[in-house]
């Protein structure tokens, strides 16, 4: 079976800003951003990709247009269901503003059981997530063969629960997983296990450093903003 390259999108005016964008519409890659979708060909340029399938939120519509400039064989496919989740009534609030809410402790600790108000639970996520590269992995098979790469855009809390999905982990254990803007995973799938090959391969090691600002032992919802 396929594999699947799976970029997050590039830093967004959300991330830096730190509000919970979900399915909040105009939603842009800030100047970094920008310039991670700008480097994002050189990084694949010995990828023989096959399809790019792409969220439809505009952040990961913009992260795939110099891929998609530069390859203009490519035809980008929107695909729904590795759209952000559903954030309901947290979408477009400060993230410093739900520390508090009762539900953020679920949230990092027993994700199966969240349910975001007016919205979709993290288990709906997941699933609609993991129907959607099932139905790929077997459509990239029949139209390219069975060692073909394709390439997905979607959104952190989308690819860490992929990620938990390939590994075989719990849902409640994917807030474990780390994904930066624009960072690539690859899942090589087989008939009967998928290998996880990278994860989260920004190209270089700065996000390793040590931040000047403190942090908890919280993982950001949606993802966080990536290294300074």
């Amino acid at each position: 079976m396929p594999t699947l390259i799976l970029v997050r999108h590039g830093r967004s005016t959300a991330n830096t800003s730190g509000v919970l964008a979900g399915w909040t519409p105009g939603v842009a890659l800030d100047e970094r951003g920008a310039a991670q979708a700008a480097a994002l060909p050189g990084r694949l340029a010995e990828l023989p990709i096959s399809e790019v399938v792409v969220s439809p939120l505009q952040r990961c519509q913009e992260t795939v247009r110099p891929l998609l400039e530069a390859r203009p064989e490519l035809r980008p496919h929107t695909e729904e269901r590795i759209g952000e989740a559903h954030y309901g009534d947290w979408s477009g609030r400060k993230l410093a503003e739900l520390t508090d809410e009762p539900l953020m402790q679920v949230v990092q600790a027993h994700p199966s059981a969240a349910e975001f108000p007016g919205g979709e639970s993290m288990r709906a996520m997941q699933a609609r997530a993991v129907d959607a590269v099932r139905e790929w992995n077997a459509r990239v098979e029949r139209d390219h063969g069975a060692d073909a790469v394709y390439l997905m855009c979607s959104h952190g809390d989308i690819i860490k629960s992929l990620v938990a999905d390939a590994l075989g982990l719990h849902l409640d254990l994917f807030q474990r997983i780390s994904v930066e803007p624009c960072s690539i995973t690859a899942i090589r799938y087989t008939r009967l296990r998928p290998f996880l090959v990278r994860l989260g391969d920004t190209g270089n090691l700065a996000s390793l450093a040590p931040r000047e600002e403190s942090s908890d032992a919280n993982a950001p919802v949606g993802g966080d903003a990536g290294a300074p």
